[in-house]
């Protein structure tokens, strides 16, 4: 990975280091461990692990794991592997928010002795009430001056298990006339009955996130909580339990414009329902924008990475176009990508003066550009197969493939000319006749005349079928952020947002592909073999750049 540009974050940490030079640089990621990170995830790491490696610092995983309803070991798992995929491993070292617990329980009744937090009665639906609206103040709860010892008695009791879930909570005593809404008097405990993944039965009570994380942050040394900007409000609420808890040195908080790309949808909570509707093959679905469908999809960490860096580091919200992504991988995969020949559509191609059972072979480039990677020979025969897009009966102005009375070039092989077809019973040609022009080899004809169209073919019976996928967007609508009242996702799911070509040929050398592998089908795209079906080829993006750089 390349080291980071400037940006506004390292001014102000450059700053900070003027003023303390020896301050250590600790950064961290905290993902709640309740779906799958996707690709403003990879943002979100990207800017706290380079920002740790460019300054020689620190860079922690932390698990948000505050909520038990909806948390995993799954996600856990997963959360990891991505991190190590990108190649941001947490030099700082890996942490749950659940491991905390009794360091935040011990706070909040440091805070309930300070007459800084009090248990509330309310309901959930009684607190929106209470709390008012962005232009009118909120009003006190009616137990917001219980004293300090019945306070800690029903707070011990809460978390003994003796109250439902929602019966009670304690909130911070802040300001319920405060312009910010979350500055008034928020909940910094709820009382859930659910076992937690990592700690069992043993709590029956929660941290809620505000009062949680600047806790963790501070505990784990953190001096730069990098976040995204929704939390801009949220950080008057991360200083307040910073300087009432007491802690020395304090951490800071400081926001950046999230990642917005067009045609993806970031909510974790609907791309959980994609998930279990069946509307997708899973989170790593490769039309998903989540990290592993991104690396099924065949994207690679360098340009994610890439992606995100152009896309660059600001506060102000922008909506990047998902054909930069596109570019970056394509501008990877146009150096690094062996060429191989794939047949998407195949037709029948006879050629009638080549001998039956004869096979020559044609050395074809592994990569044109590079010719130290050297050539692979790939057979010749009688009976070929082309794409059915290079052929026409009825070729429109300017068409350069093979057409009645045209000749084309067999890409690093011979002349190729046309003399008839063969019509099945709806019509449709099953088969074309043609001749090869002998003497030309992959050379050009003795006669000097010109053949302007060159296509790409295989011996049909050297060939090996496969399972080929192409991929457009999920959603047809640019900025799914956008969607007018009184519609949702769902109505802009794009049904044509993947295509099946169960009928594609490629090169016997494809039988070796492992999982994983990419390739650049030459005139098609640049594809890599699926990681979790046998025999499938995913396409990761076409050869055609419409991104304007």
């Amino acid at each position: 990975m390349e080291e980071m540009t400037n940006n506004f974050i390292h001014e102000i940490i450059d700053s900070d280091l003027e003023k303390d030079p020896e301050l250590k640089i600790h950064t961290r990621f905290p993902p709640e461990p309740n779906g799958y990170l996707h690709i403003g995830s990879a943002k979100a790491i990207w800017i706290n692990s380079m920002t740790a490696k460019k300054y020689g610092g620190l860079f922690n995983l932390r698990y948000d794991d505050t909520n038990p309803t909806k948390e995993g070991d799954e996600f856990v798992k997963s959360i990891y592997e991505d991190l190590c995929w990108l190649g941001a491993e947490p030099t700082g070292g890996v942490f749950y928010g659940s491991d905390y617990f009794d360091k935040c329980y011990e706070f909040a009744v440091k805070l309930i002795k300070q007459g800084d937090a009090y248990v509330c009665d309310l309901s959930a639906d009684e607190m929106r009430e209470y709390r008012g609206t962005l232009t009118e103040p909120g009003k006190p709860s009616p137990w917001r001056d219980r004293s300090v010892e019945e306070n800690l008695d029903l707070f011990e009791r809460m978390k003994n298990g003796e109250y439902p879930d929602g019966a009670k909570t304690l909130r911070a005593k802040i300001d319920m006339t405060s312009p910010n809404i979350n500055m008034r008097d928020p909940a910094i405990y709820r009382i859930v009955h659910t076992p937690h993944h990592r700690q069992g039965s043993k709590w029956c009570i929660y941290p809620l996130y505000d009062y949680a994380h600047p806790i963790q942050d501070a505990l784990e040394g953190i001096t730069h909580s990098l976040c995204s900007i929704e939390f801009e409000n949220h950080r008057p609420l991360y200083d307040w339990v910073v300087e009432h808890v007491g802690f020395e040195p304090r951490p800071h908080q400081y926001e950046f414009a999230r990642l917005n790309v067009t045609h993806t949808v970031m909510s974790k909570r609907y791309l959980r329902e994609l998930v279990e509707t069946g509307l997708v093959d899973g989170w790593d679905d490769p039309r998903m924008p989540t990290l592993c469908g991104l690396r099924r999809r065949g994207y690679t960490p360098a340009s994610i990475f890439d992606f995100v860096s152009r896309a660059g580091v600001a506060k102000a919200l922008s909506l990047v176009d998902h054909e930069l992504l596109e570019h970056c991988i394509r501008e990877e995969l146009n150096e690094t990508a062996p060429r191989r020949v794939a047949i998407l559509k195949p037709i029948k191609v006879t050629v009638t003066n080549y001998p039956e059972g004869k096979t020559e072979y044609f050395d074809l480039p592994n990569h044109p550009q590079h010719p130290e990677l050297g050539t692979r020979k790939v057979p010749f025969s009688r009976h070929l197969l082309i794409d059915a897009d290079d052929f026409s009966l009825d070729p429109p102005p300017k068409f350069f493939r093979l057409k009645p009375g045209g000749e084309v070039r067999l890409m690093g092989g011979y002349l190729l000319k046309y003399e008839d077809v063969k019509l099945d019973a709806d019509g449709k040609v099953s088969e074309i006749l043609c001749t090869v022009d002998l003497e030309t080899g992959n050379g050009n004809p003795a006669d000097g005349r010109k053949v302007k169209g060159t296509i790409h073919w295989l011996s049909e019976a050297e060939s090996v079928p496969v399972d080929v996928k192409l991929y457009d967007e999920l959603f047809t609508i640019e900025n799914v952020n956008d969607i007018p009242e009184g519609k949702g996702y769902g109505d802009y799911l794009n049904v044509d947002s993947v295509t099946d070509m169960p009928e594609a040929r490629v090169e016997a050398s494809l039988s070796d592909a492992k999982p994983g592998d990419r390739f650049q089908f030459v005139r098609v795209g640049y594809f890599v073999k699926d990681t979790k079906y046998e025999n499938t080829f995913n396409r990761i993006v076409g050869l055609k750049d419409s991104y304007k750089v």
